[in-house]
Formats: C-alpha cells, sequence, structure tokens
C-alpha cells in the first residue's frame, strides 16, 4: 500500500528538542506544510517507508514508547498485535476525544501541531498495513477538528499520505467517548457504549461479535474477520513520528529507562497559574506545580487526582516523579498526567461526591453494578454532606465500592472504586466533620472539566455537567 514518496524534498532537520527536552509541544501553532516540513515533519513517516514495516514496529518497541492516553502500555506490542491478529483490514485510530478531568493536554498537542499526530497515524496505518486512518474528537472541540482537517487535507495535497483514507470523526461530549471500545461504536455509527472485545481483537467494522450493547449473533461464522485496529492516544501518534524520524536512541536520552521520552502535564485547581507542560518523565510533580507558581498564599497543597482513573495524592505523594512505576510503587496510577490540586481550604468529602456524581452521571447503564452501585454511592455521599446521614452510611458505602466492579466492560466503575475509596482511606476526619455537623459552609468543588486554558493561566472551565442527568439528558 505504500512506498516510498516520489519528489518529494529530503529535509535535512535541526535538532528542535528545546534544552527542558521538550519537542511535541512547539514554541507557536504551526499554521501550515510548510512550516511542519520546516520543522523536519515528514522525516519520520519517510524513514519507516524505508526500513519497512516490521523495522518500523521494531524500532517503536525499542524506543519503549508507552500510550499516552492513560493505561501505558507498549505501542509497540500493541502495533505487533494488530499486524499479526484477525483475518480482516486493519485500521487506525487516533483518539483525540479529550474528556478526562483536569486534561488538557491532547488539545494543547492538536492546536500547536496537528500535522504530527497524521504523521505518526500514516506510521502507524503504514507498520500495521492499515489503509484507513480515523482522527477521532469531540463535535465540541472545533477548533482542534479544523486544525487535523488542515493538516490531513495539506499533507495529502502534498502527496505524502499517498492512497491513505484519511478521516475526521466528531463525536458526543460524553466521557466514555474517550474510552477505546466506545469510540469504535462512534467510529460505526453508534452511541459511545462500551463493547465487550478490545480493539486490537475485534476492531471496526467486522463480522465477527463483539460483545457490543446491540443485539447480534454470537455464531462465528467460516468468514468472519476480526479487523484488528490500531487505537492510540493523539500524543502517543505524534511521539512516534518523532521517534521514527530521530531515532530510538534519541527518545531514550529523555527520562528514565523505565519511562523514556517527554510527558504532557496539565495542572489545574489551587495553583497560582494553571498550565500545560512539556517535561522528562522522571521530573517530580512538585517541580511542576512550581512552574505553576504553587499554593496561593497562605495555603498548601492537601491533595491532587490524576483524573478520575487513579487513586487520591495527598501531600506525601506530590513529590513522586513522573514515571509509570514511581506512580504504581505508591498505588496510584499516572493516566493522562491531568492533575486538579486542591489546597487545605477544601473538604475533600465534596470531591469524594463531586467524582462519584460525575462517574455516576457518565455511566452508560450495560452494567447494572456499575451504574446503580455509583448512583447510590453518590447519593449516600450527598446525605453526608447534607448533614442527614449518621455513621453507619459509611458501611453502606463500603459494600457499594467492593461491587462496583462487578461485570464491567469498561474501567469507568474501577475509577469510582478507586478514586472514592483512596479519599475516604487518606482523609477519614474530613468525612467526621460532616458526620458530627462541624462544617457549616464547604467550599463549592466542581469537577474540573476544561474549556480553556489561557496564555496567562486562568482556567475556563465547563459548569454544564453539574445540570446533566444519568440518563445523559441536561436539566434546564
Amino acid at each position: 500500500m505504500f512506498s516510498p514518496p516520489v519528489g518529494m524534498q529530503r529535509v535535512v532537520t535541526t535538532d528542535a528538542t528545546s534544552e527542558s527536552g521538550a519537542y511535541l509541544l512547539p514554541p507557536q501553532p504551526l499554521q501550515s506544510f510548510a512550516d511542519f516540513v520546516q520543522l523536519g515533519g515528514g522525516q519520520g513517516l519517510r524513514n519507516a517507508l524505508e526500513a519497512g514495516s516490521e523495522a518500523t514496529i521494531a524500532e517503536i518497541e525499542s524506543s519503549g514508547l508507552r500510550g499516552r492516553g492513560g493505561a501505558g502500555f507498549s505501542t509497540g506490542r500493541k502495533w505487533a498485535s494488530v499486524r499479526s491478529g484477525g483475518s480482516g483490514a486493519r485500521f487506525v485510530v487516533a483518539n483525540g476525544a479529550e474528556g478526562e478531568p483536569a486534561t488538557f493536554k491532547d488539545r494543547t498537542l492538536m492546536r500547536l501541531d496537528p500535522y504530527r499526530i497524521v504523521e505518526g497515524a500514516a506510521i502507524a496505518a503504514f507498520a500495521v498495513g492499515a489503509g484507513t486512518i480515523y482522527l477521532a474528537t469531540k463535535r465540541s472541540y472545533q477548533r482542534e477538528a479544523e486544525a487535523l482537517k488542515r493538516a490531513a487535507v495539506e499533507m495529502s495535497a502534498a502527496g505524502m499520505l499517498q492512497d491513505l483514507s484519511v478521516n475526521i470523526v466528531e463525536g458526543p461530549d460524553e466521557y466514555l467517548f474517550g474510552e477505546e471500545k466506545a469510540l469504535l461504536e462512534v467510529i460505526e455509527g453508534r452511541e459511545p457504549l462500551p463493547r465487550l472485545l478490545p480493539p486490537y481483537q475485534f476492531g471496526l467494522f467486522a463480522t465477527a461479535p463483539s460483545g457490543s450493547w446491540e443485539a447480534e449473533s454470537t455464531v462465528l461464522s467460516s468468514r468472519a474477520e476480526s479487523n484488528p485496529t490500531v487505537v492510540n492516544n493523539v500524543e502517543t501518534l505524534a511521539s512516534a513520528a518523532h521517534i521514527m524520524a530521530r531515532g530510538a536512541q534519541w527518545f531514550r536520552s529523555m527520562g528514565t529507562v523505565e519511562s523514556p521520552g517527554t510527558v504532557i502535564v496539565t495542572v489545574v485547581g489551587d495553583v497560582i497559574c494553571a498550565g500545560v507542560h512539556e517535561v522528562e518523565f522522571g521530573t517530580p510533580l512538585s517541580d511542576v506545580l512550581a512552574m505553576c507558581g504553587g499554593p496561593f498564599p497562605g495555603r498548601q497543597f492537601k491533595a491532587a487526582l490524576s483524573g478520575v482513573s487513579s487513586a487520591v495524592l495527598t501531600a506525601e505523594d506530590l513529590h513522586t516523579p513522573l514515571t509509570y512505576g514511581d506512580f504504581v510503587a505508591r498505588g496510584l496510577a499516572l493516566g493522562a498526567a491531568g492533575f486538579v490540586v486542591y489546597d487545605d481550604s477544601v473538604n475533600m468529602a465534596t470531591v469524594a461526591y463531586e467524582m462519584s456524581r460525575f462517574l455516576s452521571v457518565e455511566s452508560c447503564g450495560q452494567c447494572p453494578p456499575c451504574k446503580q452501585g455509583s448512583l447510590t454511592i453518590t447519593g449516600h455521599l450527598a446525605d453526608v454532606l447534607n448533614q442527614i446521614a449518621d455513621e453507619s452510611v459509611m458501611g453502606q458505602v463500603a459494600a457499594r465500592l467492593r461491587s462496583v466492579t462487578d461485570a464491567n466492560r469498561c474501567f469507568l466503575g474501577s475509577e469510582e472504586q478507586a478514586v472514592v475509596s483512596s479519599i475516604l482511606r487518606s482523609f477519614p476526619a474530613d468525612i467526621v466533620e460532616f458526620l458530627e455537623h462541624k462544617v457549616l459552609d464547604p467550599r463549592i468543588v466542581q469537577v474540573p472539566l476544561i474549556k480553556e486554558i489561557d496564555a496567562d493561566g486562568s482556567v475556563i472551565y465547563d459548569t454544564s455537567h453539574s445540570r446533566k442527568r444519568p440518563d445523559w439528558t441536561f436539566a434546564d
């Protein structure tokens, strides 16, 4: 399907890596294909085409690149499993459906350098033998969608993408749209309801049973095709393009042995200047918080959350190096590196309630223990905050937290369990304050769904989620 481009100028690039190691986020947005080429764009794809698919996958695996969407899985191994698995066509999906609370890194990258995302997706397509790419983001992210469209059109017109079919998918605002199995459902024209089988086993437009929410035959025919599909976060794909341009050893010259390269970090909440920063893996989280000006005068950091997919970070955890291994060693998950920070003016019981409410609303309802369990937990925590509960309610919360993950199709139930239970465990005194009627005027805390982060560090939050109902409709 691919062959080395004919008639394209071979670009000799200079090292665009800054002294801090940053390379994914250019200082200014790339406005045209010419800007992209000037910064060495296209070299990664040319190198991949010259090396061949097996050598490309080997180079990505040798680099140690791990998925930046939250799971941290080996990118090279994912590509290898898609190339070798299944009997049908292959597809590549770039996941820019950023909906994790406190996260703005994918949108920043799509605004600054959409070209490298498309290039990385083309490299993945070549590596696994795919002929079609889907670039997925939310329809409410018009600025980002337009940037991806512009990049795809200009790169195709320049002949760089050859006969690859590149499609823009603009999906709903639901949190689950970013879940890779639900993302495939949306691309196929359905609601963002996670199916059972993962994309590398059962991909797009396949004829075998997927375990989706729609009724389907469970009998495999002799012509059944599974169509394995690569789903990578946009930061992962942009990183792959840089790796193929500069080599695995260049990538490993940054970060740590276990977590090489850089990571794009979002910080919002109780900091002087919120922002998005690209730092090398291994940088302590406290250093990034210092880049954001630290806490407000007279306050101290009390806790932080990495989206809603991990246990809460206490003040003692804030010095943890930003690596997958260091976070796991403390019982945490780095996730998408989007941090909301809380200072000592916040009662963490309010945070537990807000996070539980967010997840209970966003749960799709396919798994009753997840939907009903999270709704019940949210109701009990609301009773605590409204000071109409006694100590026995915490036993009921604990029981629901143990069962909320039963028969789950995705990780949303696990997120409810991890976030809420860790807050209750780490900040028991905050619960007691409500149960003993000591909190008269708690500070209002909401889930930090970001609309915009301005250059001066001011954040515009989407407050509409407070009106969203569990059936995904909105109150007036």
